[in-house]
């Protein structure tokens, strides 16, 4: 889809339950972790739900989630761990409970993201298994995030145009191993995209707080409007974006500060 007005762009962050936001300002002193979402909501209208990939998906815990939230909210919900970076169980009886789990979210949800590691190389297995994941999820909205540069071609792009699935487009740490920022919408109905930070040091270490360590300064976030996001916001009829710098608070900081961008 090509257009000439810029579609309109949902802010938000990675996670919304961290300690640590109260500690940095975003959340008012004495909150407590079920207070946080109707309070994120004030700011945002969308999250990324981190939480579905540590555990299962359950359609109680999520139901009880959904009550916090106003009835225009939305969410993206990643898939289990189990799925996609720890596939050594029973993964079709895992992919069957969650596509359970995640039936009462299906009104607010954005998308399902599928976050691939970094050792999930472009390979016939794996191509068949992500087709496999993609054809069990077709009723929902998927967002398919790589990690290896190995994905970034021209067949698989077109493979999820044709099948209609968003491709995340992402900021992060330049590297030769890494995915790299793709303007490219794959599905025009929703382009999606995470800003993980560019703490280069961070990700070589692997260590989870240094690698999402990282404050974009207001330069930094311009240059993305005026450059990847101007180009996506033309070919798409909506756009969520994430930040998923989390340590300190600097997520919600610098989602405020692109929002204030945008307007």
């Amino acid at each position: 889809m090509t257009t000439n007005s810029l579609c309109p762009v949902l802010v938000g962050t990675s996670g919304y339950s961290y300690t640590e936001w109260v500690d940095g300002g975003f959340y008012p002193q004495g909150t407590r972790t079920p207070e946080m979402l109707a309070l994120y909501a004030k700011s945002f209208p969308v999250v990324e739900l981190n939480y579905t990939w540590y555990q299962m998906i359950r359609a109680e815990a999520i139901s009880r989630m959904i009550a916090k939230a106003p009835k225009d909210f939305l969410f993206a919900a990643k898939l289990t761990r189990t799925l996609t970076h720890e596939r050594d169980r029973d993964w079709k009886e895992e992919l069957e409970r969650y596509r359970e789990g995640i039936k009462p979210l299906q009104k607010q949800l954005a998308a399902i993201l599928i976050q691939l590691p970094p050792d999930f190389t472009w390979s016939i297995a794996n191509r068949y298994y992500l087709a496999y994941l993609l054809d069990s999820l077709q009723e929902f909205p998927v967002a398919v995030e790589f990690r290896h540069v190995s994905w970034a071609r021209d067949s698989v792009f077109a493979e999820l145009e044709q099948r209609q699935v968003t491709l995340v487009t992402v900021d992060a740490p330049a590297s030769p191993r890494l995915f790299p920022c793709v303007d490219l919408v794959t599905n025009p109905a929703l382009f999606f995209v995470r800003l993980h930070g560019r703490n280069l040091q961070g990700w070589k270490a692997g260590n989870m707080q240094q690698k999402f360590d990282y404050s974009y300064s207001k330069e930094e976030l311009q240059q993305w409007n005026e450059t990847h996001l101007h180009t996506l916001r033309t070919r798409a009829e909506k756009g969520i974006v994430f930040f998923n710098n989390h340590v300190r608070g600097q997520a919600p900081e610098n989602a405020n500060l692109f929002q204030a961008l945008l307007t």
